[in-house]
């Protein structure tokens, strides 16, 4: 009895493990960008080797930040403006922002931001998508 039961867990446990990694698994880190500044902009350039994507998300390493807006520049030279407008903490992400139409290429995205303080700690801002 006490076998079966343990073994139940042990399932339940794997499922768990095989659905968190095949959700990581589609997300590829696209770009990383070290904030310094108080109130500045960053581009992460993507390029026509990566993509095609559907969505999109940032994650913020180090220290929290205010990331104000986001445009997302595609390979056909459509642009996409994302208002974040929100402060993320530190090890926070943004919310997963889908791309319109059928999975697109990114040329690049650019993000302004705000630190909290002006001595603030060096923020990391990594760029994601889902293929």
């Amino acid at each position: 009895m006490r076998n079966r039961h343990a073994m139940k867990w042990l399932i339940v446990l794997a499922l768990v493990v095989l659905i968190a990694a095949a959700q990581s698994a589609d997300w590829i880190k696209l770009g990383t960008k070290t904030v310094r500044h108080s109130v500045d902009r960053d581009v992460i350039l993507v390029g026509p080797k990566e993509g095609p994507f559907n969505a999109v998300k940032l994650k913020v390493r180090k220290a929290g930040l205010h990331i104000i807006d986001m445009k997302i520049h595609f390979m056909n030279g459509d642009v996409m403006d994302v208002e974040i407008r929100k402060f993320i903490p530190r090890d926070g992400e943004t919310r997963v922002i889908d791309l319109p139409g059928k999975k697109r290429k990114i040329e690049k995205v650019v993000f302004w931001y705000k630190t909290p303080k002006k001595k603030a700690k060096a923020a990391r801002i990594r760029l994601w998508a889902r293929q």
